[in-house]
């Protein structure tokens, strides 16, 4: 093992990154306030962590360009969720085990151990017969700067498990036991094994956690297990499971068995860009969410990642969303609170009525904005009604709600010229005299809230700054509003 051979390329990729980082700062399509490496591609978020009085963020990073390729963790860290200071690369490829162009130090997740921060990831070689995935780890005493284990790889795919699907540890403490839940196929159906260890570096398995019958897919990518209330929530992100993207199930984890039984199963968020969700508790007992804005299972039908890679980047993740939990165990995912800060140039009416009309919204900034709606469902005749965001004469993404028949669309088939396609889900209507709307737009994506934050879709898109006039329109009926709240949000990724 070489500690040498890994800072040289840190240092290497940071030269990259301070070489193309201005330039890129300057792409039309840069969000405003969602969170984006300085460089290059971004996937999935890694090792969430509250540590030593910051948040930190970990995240699969390609530096050199806008596509995925050779992996790294890249690092950032905040007070408060909203505002981000890049550190120094926390991984590069440089063993045995983990340094291939094809692949690299893919995902994991983190965890104090001994006053120690410790990585758990998986590392992807490639010696001439396939891909290779194995579970590795690395440690910092001060958080910043990371050292391989020289005992790596700790855990390597069991028998009959194929070697390339084996990956995206999660790690967490329960009963002075450390305890790990990694992604794996057998026989073409997803599973989540289940491994625990004494001192965080030897480690034996325990049982197959869970497992897909093929409701759930052939390969479960990013998985995580945590406690909420009474009980725990296994969530993932499903391969081959059709428009699924993250899912959460709810149900009990018996540890002496090691087996996670479910009654409750539910989408985390039904849009074509949210995938990979990895969760944390801060010190306040939050249940905090953050993923990346895209997904794999997509992608050959929308043509590519998007068009960002034109100027030098890729990626962006969704706002922190805390984890909440409704007494029938279903779970919703609210915004977390920090996200006030951004806001400025506030604007509230009351008491609306639409009747077969189109109002313009009110905003003073008509790309980077927060939107709340309370539709009053007992006064509204409306069988149907939009909301027209990013729009000009041309061009717009509509949300749509179809009261009679309970389902929800956002479609982008118009959005920018490039994006396509239509995310659906049913609406609920549990609470029949309301329904509540909250919308995020930036500069690359909208993200809207519905049902009480239990229906929620994220969808990029990539539209030009002249695009920033937004509407409700109402084709028949009326449409009583009882509230109305918009805010411009500020600029906080200055990079």
């Amino acid at each position: 093992m070489s500690k040498k051979l890994m800072q040289e390329k840190i240092e290497k990729a940071q030269e990259e990154i301070d070489r193309k980082k201005e330039l890129v700062k300057q792409g039309r399509m840069r969000q405003n306030y969602h969170f984006m490496a300085q460089t290059g591609w971004i996937n999935d978020p890694n090792g969430l962590i509250y540590y030593k009085g910051r948040y930190h963020l970990f995240f699969q990073y390609n530096p050199y360009y806008g596509f995925w390729d050779y992996m790294h963790w890249g690092h950032a860290v905040s007070e408060d969720l909203v505002h981000w200071e890049y550190l120094p690369l926390a991984l590069a490829p440089s063993e045995s085990y983990d340094d291939h162009m094809r692949g690299g130090c893919f995902s994991g997740s983190a965890i104090e151990h001994d006053g120690k921060l410790f990585l758990m990831y998986t590392g992807t070689k490639n010696d001439g017969n396939g891909f290779e995935q194995s579970q590795c780890i690395a440690y910092s005493e001060d958080g910043i700067h990371f050292e391989k284990y020289e005992g790596n790889p700790v855990i390597t795919a069991p028998p009959n498990v194929p070697k390339d699907f084996f990956r995206d540890p999660k790690v967490w403490k329960h009963d002075e036991k450390y305890y790990m839940i990694c992604g794996a196929r057998k026989n073409d159906f997803a599973q989540a094994l289940l491994y625990c260890s004494k001192d965080m570096l030897h480690w034996e398995f325990v049982n197959v956690l869970a497992e897909s019958r093929g409701e759930w897919g052939y390969m479960w990518e990013c998985p995580d297990i945590y406690p909420l209330g009474d009980k725990y929530v296994l969530m993932f992100s499903p391969m081959g499971a059709g428009e699924r993207t993250s899912v959460y199930l709810v149900g009990d984890l018996n540890y002496e068995t090691g087996k996670f039984v479910y009654d409750v199963s539910g989408e985390i968020d039904w849009g074509f860009d949210y995938y990979a969700p990895q969760s944390f508790e801060d010190p306040r007992g939050r249940r905090i969410l953050i993923s990346w804005a895209n997904g794999w299972d997509w992608m050959p039908f929308w043509k590519d990642w998007g068009p960002t890679y034109k100027e030098g980047w890729c990626g962006s993740f969704n706002i922190p969303r805390e984890v909440k939990m409704n007494p029938d165990h279903t779970l919703r995912f609210e915004p977390v609170e920090e996200l006030k800060l951004l806001r400025e140039g506030a604007c509230v009416k009351e008491e609306i009525l639409l009747e077969e009309e189109t109002m313009d919204i009110p905003l003073s900034d008509g790309v980077s904005y927060e939107l709340k709606l309370e539709i009053d469902l007992g006064s509204t005749t409306a069988e149907k009604f939009s909301l027209q965001l990013r729009s000009d004469n041309e061009r717009k993404t509509e949300v749509m709600f179809d009261l009679r028949d309970q389902s929800m669309q956002v479609s982008r088939e118009h959005a920018d010229g490039w994006s396509k396609g239509a995310s659906h889900s049913p609406l609920k209507m549990k609470d029949r005299e309301k329904l509540l709307i909250h919308i995020f737009s930036d500069k690359s994506s909208i993200e809207v809230f519905a049902e009480n934050y239990e229906t929620n879709h994220s969808c990029n898109i990539f539209a030009d700054e002249t695009q920033d006039h937004n509407r409700i329109s109402v084709p028949r009926g009326k449409l009583k509003i009882r509230s109305l709240e918009t805010w411009a949000l500020k600029k906080v990724m200055d990079c």
